[in-house]
């Protein structure tokens, strides 16, 4: 099915068979904050990299997995049929870096990240700059032995696990004066302190604070790529990400949609079971019929990144994909809480917890409005068929 490869289907159910065995501690992460027991996280994390289902997006060379787009996209697939974010464990680094790191930044971040031996986190959005970077107050100030940054960021995905974070600034002076750059920062370091944890709607281990970065200093090793080149980055990030939104939003949807069923045939009402009723078809099929079309479009468009097309065509595809797959997730979401009734409002329920989970797709890594400009732009100046 999708003409996929032997060795595609061989990756999707290896990654399939670690999310399987992680689906049992659903409940018990829910009543804890979203946190596995500590034997099962470790045993689980040195389970998904012997399994070489970390740092799929990685060269080889690296100690990474070599896998193509598609790929990729099948195994963050599978980690979207969990709730309570515990696929996380299978990560993948920022891609871009592999291209742009310094033998320094390989040996003492990149590498070890691969290896699961450290952990990224990225600060970049502000409180009046979300989805256009372009907006950043951050500042990044040139001194002698390197660069001085100061800032506040929001909304710092994963920084209570983190070991470093890529800080993105504005440059304040030099000849990228007003130009974007990249920075790694470890974690902790002086100068860098949580301002406070905004509680969020999905009951997950990785916190999102807000951080303030005051007079922090870096050397020049910490300078990621060129000045100027910070912008480019964050695209890159943003294109793969969307990406792999994506891909967790059909895993989601397909869990969604399994469960629904299986209660709906087992439920029994006072005519029969729940799921001999059109309307509660009617939910079903257009679920499923939703599911096919996304995966479609997202695999087509995770094979047009393998096959090298126009990175413009590639930008808008992801878009198109990230803006689907997530309204769409949303959608089968609210359909499952309703075919489950009054249990689809209980936190032990499979639909009720995606249904506060998925709410984000639609927002992080670009909203869904940003996604449409992006898409509609390509379409001005391209036309339909460079598209589809």
């Amino acid at each position: 099915m999708y003409g996929m490869s032997a060795d595609d289907v061989e990756l999707q159910d290896r990654a399939r068979a670690f999310i399987d065995d992680l689906l049992p501690y659903e409940a018990e992460a829910e009543e804890q904050g979203g946190v596995l027991p500590v034997d099962i996280d470790a045993k689980m994390r040195r389970r998904a990299r012997d399994e070489g289902l970390v740092a799929t997006n990685m060269p080889r060379e690296l100690g990474g997995g070599g896998c193509s787009m598609l790929q990729q996209v099948l195994v963050q697939e599978q980690v979207g049929r969990a709730t309570n974010a515990l696929g996380w464990m299978l990560s993948t680094p920022p891609q871009w870096w592999a291209g742009v790191a310094t033998e320094y930044q390989r040996d003492r971040w990149l590498v070890p990240t691969v290896r699961g031996d450290a952990v990224e986190c990225y600060a970049i959005t502000e409180e009046h700059a979300g989805s256009d970077v372009s907006l950043l107050q951050a500042t990044a100030r040139r001194v002698d032995e390197g660069y001085v940054l100061d800032g506040v960021k929001w909304h710092v995905t994963s920084y209570n696990e983190a070991t470093y974070t890529f800080f993105e600034a504005v440059l304040a002076d030099g000849p990228h004066a007003g130009s974007h750059a990249m920075f790694v920062i470890d974690l902790p370091s002086d100068g860098v302190r949580v301002v406070r944890v905004p509680a969020y709607s999905h009951t997950i281990a990785h916190h999102h604070p807000i951080v303030a970065f005051e007079g922090v200093k870096v050397p020049l090793s910490h300078l990621v790529g060129d000045e100027g080149s910070g912008m480019d980055y964050a695209y890159e990030w943003f294109r793969f990400e969307r990406f792999m939104v994506a891909a967790r939003c059909l895993g989601a949807a397909e869990r969604l949609i399994e469960e629904a069923t299986a209660f709906a045939s087992e439920r029994m009402v006072s005519d029969g079971p729940l799921i001999a009723h059109q309307l509660v078809q009617a939910m079903l099929a257009d679920s499923l019929t939703e599911l096919f079309a996304a995966r479609s479009l997202l695999y087509e468009a995770a094979r047009g990144v393998d096959e090298g097309r126009d990175r413009k065509v590639q930008h808008a595809q992801a878009s198109m994909a990230k803006l689907y797959a997530s309204e769409m997730a949303n959608r089968v979401a609210d359909r499952a809480v309703q075919i489950f009734g009054g249990r689809g409002y209980m936190r032990e329920n499979v639909a009720e917890r995606f249904y506060r989970e998925l709410r984000v797709e639609r927002i992080w890594e670009g909203t869904s409005e940003i996604q449409r400009l992006i898409v509609a732009s390509q379409l001005a100046k391209r036309g339909v068929r460079a598209l589809i």
